[in-house]
């Protein structure tokens, strides 16, 4: 009786969630995400900073933004897929949310 008790409690902690939190299964998917369209991140930096300043500034900060930004995601991405059943950080928030998922905003 008492395994089944156990059993229960871990199950429960594991699955669940409060009304207003993420949950493990969208952070496993927003790690794939993070992961999948990692490499997008330079030639979108690079682009947007050719709109906003040049080619110079494509060329050089553009470049470095990107492979911040690529390695920033691909790095969080795989946390998130090796520990989404751990509800770290808090209620199994977002550690990169500026935007949570690549071009959530759209790319207009």
């Amino acid at each position: 009786m008492k395994k089944i008790v156990v059993l229960i409690s871990i199950m429960g902690l594991l699955f669940a969630s409060s009304a207003y939190a993420d949950t493990m299964l969208k952070k496993l998917g927003r790690g794939l995400a993070n992961i999948i369209t990692c490499p997008v991140e330079l030639p979108y930096r690079m682009g947007q900073a050719n709109e906003e300043s040049g080619p110079l500034a494509a060329c050089t900060w553009g470049v470095l933004d990107g492979f911040f930004r690529t390695a920033a995601r691909m790095i969080v991405g795989g946390y998130e897929v090796i520990s989404f059943p751990i509800p770290f950080p808090s209620d199994y928030r977002p550690i990169i949310d500026d935007p949570e998922f690549f071009l959530q905003d759209g790319i207009y």
